[in-house]
């Protein structure tokens, strides 16, 4: 009969233990909410302000392509229609020169 209680026992403190375990566990879940609230404000506030940093962001980009559009532009084509054909200096013929 003696055996039988030391298990109940263990298991019974076990249980408790898992408990505890447990309930810490939702308290401190439960101060890291608030704290990342209070702090931090709300995962919506934060995903507004991200939002509107990037609209802002976007909108300044715009103006500047609206703004260097044209020019760009003409600086591209300027470059590919001066052509100059020209034989690169590491180039070497195989033809001799006729003697």
């Amino acid at each position: 009969m003696l055996g039988n209680v030391k298990p109940k026992k263990i298991k019974q403190a076990k249980d408790e233990a898992q408990q505890e375990i447990e309930q810490y566990k939702a308290a401190r879940e439960q101060q890291y909410k608030e704290y990342e609230t209070k702090h931090m404000g709300s995962r919506d506030d934060l995903l507004k302000k991200v939002d509107g940093d990037t609209q802002l962001k976007k909108i300044g980009i715009d103006r500047m392509v609206n703004t260097n559009k044209e020019d760009v532009i003409t600086l591209l084509l300027d470059l590919v229609y001066d052509i100059k054909p020209e034989v690169h200096e590491n180039y070497k013929s195989d033809i001799k020169a006729a003697e």
